[in-house]
């Protein structure tokens, strides 16, 4: 098992940082698909829409056809909700990570290195939740090779956000993760996260049935509210 190493952020990691949050984002894509395609709403959709045709036309082939080209339809929605989240993060918070994060007051970024190579990456910064602000810090794009999970790098960065917000006083962590992340998601229960709520994202995302799960870990020891 080769050996790795967490550290904060330095400039020559830029590429390689946007590289692997990038990746990591879209390989979830044929996840999301697959849980589109098993709902009921899908799936209703899809049967109607063979129905209807094979109605109209009288072929059936023509009506499997429809559904054929539904279900393209599909994939390329799901996929272009992953490009869009992407492209969004590449060009406000990950344009900058040095004023994002490292010049920004309580918030840091941090790279998991190994064999010379940027593996992991982490970041946090006050939430977006007016309602935290003070109270909490935000992990933030949490990601890890695909080569290297399964080595405890994702529990060490995680480690990471919580021994700094734990140092600042903060009572607790929050953070966001999608529906699909089922990795993710027993990572974060298995270092004390909670989940708290569930949104989607936008007017496609309900129409995906994709949901944002926000979860909640309470720092032991901690007052609810912030001193600073």
């Amino acid at each position: 098992m080769a050996s790795y190493r967490i550290r904060q952020y330095r400039e020559q990691d830029y590429d390689a940082v946007r590289t692997l949050f990038a990746r990591g984002i879209l390989e979830h894509a044929s996840a999301g698909y697959r849980h589109v395609l098993r709902s009921a709403r899908a799936q209703l959709g899809l049967l109607v829409l063979f129905a209807a045709v094979r109605t109209v036309v009288g072929y059936w082939v023509l009506g499997l056809g429809a559904v054929a080209l539904a279900l393209v339809a599909i994939w390329l929605l799901v996929r272009s909700f992953s490009t869009s989240y992407v492209r969004q993060a590449l060009s406000t918070d990950l344009c900058d990570i040095p004023t994002s994060y490292l010049r920004a007051p309580d918030s840091c970024f941090w790279v998991a290195e190994a064999g010379g190579a940027v593996v992991g990456m982490v970041a946090v910064a006050p939430p977006q939740d007016p309602a935290e602000r003070g109270a909490a810090l935000e992990l933030k794009r949490m990601s890890v090779s695909r080569d290297y999970r399964g080595r405890g790098i994702s529990k060490a960065l995680c480690g990471e956000v919580l021994r700094f917000a734990r140092a600042r006083g903060y009572g607790a962590v929050v953070l966001s993760t999608s529906m699909v992340q089922v990795a993710a998601q027993r990572l974060y229960e298995g270092q004390g996260f909670r989940k708290v709520g569930a949104f989607s994202p936008s007017l496609l995302g309900t129409l995906l049935c994709f949901q944002i799960f926000q979860y909640r870990c309470d720092l032991p020891g901690r007052a609810a509210a912030s001193p600073h």
